[in-house]
């Protein structure tokens, strides 16, 4: 598994924009894909998710369930449980290795709907290839 983990290439981060970027086709949203890529970003909240994961993006066109069938709190509070699970493993030199670096993710912060449906399926995502648990909630598709 650790082999599998080191092969795939695994960056998640939420982070703040230091300066606000135009809006695409006037929308608060703008979502892009490149190859194995995706870039969620809420320019007017200036947050973004990057997921740089070979095999992510089928998933998420595959198997994530639709836009809208979980609510934007649901979503919420399934990242919260998870990106703190997240955190304290990247910190932890143990599992560090599995998890390359923190998650931004702060409660109270209404990233918007694109980004919290964008963690919530990565996150379950990386559970389910890994037979990881983060904790809290089964993933579920």
């Amino acid at each position: 598994m650790k082999r599998l983990i080191l092969l795939c290439v695994l960056f998640i981060t939420i982070v703040s924009c230091e300066s606000k970027r135009a809006v695409i086709d006037n929308k608060d949203t703008a979502t892009q894909f490149q190859g194995d890529t995706i870039r969620i970003a809420n320019d007017e909240l200036e947050y973004e998710v990057i997921v740089i994961d070979p095999g992510f993006n089928t998933w998420l066109l595959t198997n994530a369930r639709r836009r809208g069938y979980y609510s934007q709190n649901y979503l919420e509070s399934r990242n919260i449980t998870w990106v703190s699970e997240w955190n304290n493993r990247a910190k932890n030199p143990r599992t560090a290795q599995n998890y390359l670096m923190p998650i931004d993710y702060q409660n109270g912060i209404d990233y918007g709907y694109e980004v919290n449906y964008l963690l919530y399926n990565y996150l379950t995502y990386f559970q389910l290839k890994n037979n990881i648990r983060l904790g809290g909630y089964v993933p579920r598709m």
